[in-house]
């Protein structure tokens, strides 16, 4: 009885398990989860106080060994009874970590481009920082402080009444320092160059993840080719 049968379906078999084995990989890609997050600010300031919801949008963007955080806001929390002239008003704010770590990030904004009329709301835009992991794990971040510094003095410190939710979920691998962290992995460089290869942000996990599964799966193509000569022989 012929065993091109038998051979056949160990062939098939062992295909599908290499495609199965790289859908895997793929799915098991770091996360980041944000979400924009209606936050009621309660604010002091010098001419008494003020208040106001601002949707909240937190992003994370890996930079290395560490993550490029922005804070953004759809609107303004307080105004100034006088026009505010251009470059005189910077906003910064406090993002509150949970989960795997704990702390602050403090994060700041630009000087105000153009001028802003009185009582009008202060228009904050997006705030910038660093966060440094030091422990894997999910981490959430949740905004906290915020503060309009304005003419030389911090002109309103606004505090979040509703106890917000956190606005961005990260997934943290391979934080430097922790007993939980895994031993480093030698950078990847450029054959006979000696450069380390561009790093482009928080996809670079999900590609290199994804080549190793569509090297699984071409090493798997290769095997059925070799067994399918093999067999015409």
């Amino acid at each position: 009885m012929s065993k091109e049968p038998n051979r056949r379906r160990t062939t098939a078999a062992f295909t599908a398990a290499l495609a199965v084995a790289g859908a895997a990989v793929l799915a098991g890609a770091p996360a980041a989860q944000a979400a924009v997050v209606d936050v009621n600010y309660g604010c002091e300031t010098k001419i008494g106080p003020k208040g106001a919801v601002s949707p909240v949008d937190i992003k994370a963007v890996k930079n290395g060994s560490a993550y490029t955080i922005t804070m953004s806001f759809e609107k303004g929390v307080s105004d100034s009874p006088i026009e505010l002239p251009k470059g005189v008003m910077t906003p910064r704010a406090e993002l509150v970590l949970g989960g795997a770590d704990s702390g602050t990030v403090k994060v700041k904004g630009t000087p105000n481009t153009a001028a802003i009329p009185p009582d009008t709301p202060i228009k904050i835009g997006t705030l910038t920082g660093t966060y440094t992991p030091k422990k894997n794990g999910k981490v959430t971040f949740t905004a906290g402080t915020l503060t309009v510094h304005a003419l030389g003095m911090d002109a309103a410190v606004c505090t979040p009444k509703n106890n917000p939710r956190p606005a961005l979920e990260l997934e943290v691998t391979g934080a430097a320092g922790g007993s939980d962290t895994p031993p480093p992995a030698e950078e990847e460089k450029e054959e006979g160059t000696g450069t380390e290869l561009p790093k482009t942000g928080p996809l670079d996990s999900a590609l290199a993840l994804g080549t190793l599964g569509g090297t699984v799966l071409l090493t798997g193509a290769a095997g059925v080719l070799w067994l399918t000569r093999r067999t015409a022989r």
